[in-house]
């Protein structure tokens, strides 16, 4: 086999890698950083993919590589993200020096709840692998979106003051809500529209123009805001999509 015919897996294996450290950085509590390496998995992610494709360069192997990695990368690392901000809003500033024998039965689960989006990320990958409806588009929140979700919040609180975001995050009991709403987001029925293209044309890319062009216009007046609000603008205009295709 070519050198060629190793480059989208070599590009997966960067994807691993990226999810592995933003993992240790996340349990550590940098969580700037392990968000800008969940994005950093992300770019590997779509790279494989693009490089297999303009190489002819497919494999079961692949395919298998790059679900581990996306499980890791987009399942547990954002699930390490969730789990440092419960542990910052049960233990506040305490919680860097905890260990098991201090936490009471409650605390754990809470603590424990975070991993709730690597168990349904699990499940949303094995769900895309035998799902033949998922050819040319995804049914069910891809685990990539839902990642950047997680990893959006350390990043708006890095770039900008969000007191409202910051009280938000200190309670676990908003943050084990939107856990669940986001895990089970990943194994919904909700058809939803895939961002790659095949062209450049207006008619066969419309939903995908609009929804670029609608981020824009909130970038523009919400700032920073608009980053954990890219998920819920790509459900609707996938609901819309789907209507108008109906």
């Amino acid at each position: 086999m070519s050198i060629t015919k190793h480059i989208p897996n070599a590009i997966t294996c960067l994807n691993i890698l990226s999810g592995c450290i933003a993992s240790l950085l996340a349990i550590e509590g940098y969580l700037f950083p392990a968000a800008l390496l969940i994005i950093l998995a992300a770019v590997f992610d779509f790279m494989d993919g693009m490089f297999a494709r303009l190489l002819g360069a497919y494999s079961d192997m692949g395919k298998e590589l790059d679900s581990l990695a996306d499980m890791l990368s987009f399942g547990f690392a954002p699930a390490t993200i969730a789990f440092s901000y419960l542990r910052f809003a049960v233990l506040g500033d305490t919680g860097a020096a905890f260990t098991p024998e201090t936490l009471s039965c409650s605390q754990m689960a809470i603590l424990l709840s975070a991993f709730i989006i690597s168990i349904f990320s699990g499940l949303r990958l094995a769900k895309f692998n035998v799902d033949t409806r998922q050819t040319s588009s995804f049914i069910g929140v891809p685990t990539p979106a839902n990642a950047m979700f997680w990893a959006s919040l350390p990043i708006i609180l890095h770039f900008g003051d969000y007191p409202m975001i910051e009280n938000l995050l200190a309670n676990e009991w908003l943050i084990i809500g939107a856990i669940i709403i986001t895990s089970l987001l990943l194994v919904s029925e909700i058809p939803m529209f895939a961002l790659k293209v095949k062209s450049l044309k207006w008619q066969e890319n419309q939903i995908r123009y609009l929804f670029l062009i609608t981020l824009v216009i909130l970038a523009v007046l919400l700032k920073w805001l608009v980053v954990p609000l890219i998920l819920f603008v790509y459900i609707l205009f996938s609901l819309i999509d789907n209507l108008r295709k109906k």
